[in-house]
């Protein structure tokens, strides 16, 4: 009995390997090796670029089956910074992000679709200015391998554009600024 028992855990163990595995990773912020960044027109004539400096998230990823994968990232609105300290307090405000009533953003996601050659379109909730709509960015994987100090990494990239009518931001800076690009940038490392 205790080697038929044996048997079917090596057995089991020996199917498991044969199976490629998602690992979890954790965004790695302290390291500064993830980014959120913006851009914005302003009024048609030049563009404006920003970031959100304090965010925090997980993925799982699984080269061999992504579609598996998965992303949550939790995002401090009042973290935001556009170079220019009298505008950021504009962008805290009840005009765009409403810092005071929603200090955070999240990004949940809800499927992943492989469309080819490493990218995906990654679907999910967005939830910001206490409003949640479904989003899709598109990511392209970067690449993974092991780090100088004995820990395995996995990179993306990706991008969307909001509505920014969708999340309930009020200000309106006319029809060259009716959306806002996202661009992220993030560095996992395996836990």
């Amino acid at each position: 009995m205790l080697k038929k028992r044996f048997a079917a855990l090596a057995l089991g163990s020996m199917m498991l390997a044969g199976q490629a595995l998602a690992a979890d990773y954790a965004i790695d912020t302290k390291g500064q090796h993830a980014f959120v960044n913006f851009k914005i027109s302003h009024l048609g004539y030049s563009w404006l670029w920003g970031s959100f400096k304090e965010f925090d998230g997980s993925f799982s990823f699984d080269a061999e089956k992504p579609e598996a994968s998965s992303v949550k990232v939790t995002l401090q609105t009042d973290s935001v910074f556009s170079n220019h300290a009298e505008r950021d307090k504009h962008l805290r405000s009840e005009d765009f992000l409403n810092v005071s009533e929603h200090p955070t953003a999240t990004f949940e996601s809800t499927s992943v679709k492989p469309t080819g050659d490493g990218a995906a379109d990654i679907t999910g909730d967005l939830t910001l200015n206490g409003v949640t709509k479904p989003v899709v960015i598109a990511a392209k994987f970067l690449g993974e391998g092991k780090d100088p100090w004995g820990g395995y990494r996995a990179g993306f990239e990706g991008t969307t554009t909001l509505k920014l009518k969708d999340f309930d931001i009020k200000m309106d800076l006319g029809p060259a600024s009716q959306t806002v690009d996202l661009i992220i940038s993030v560095e996992g490392v395996r836990q």
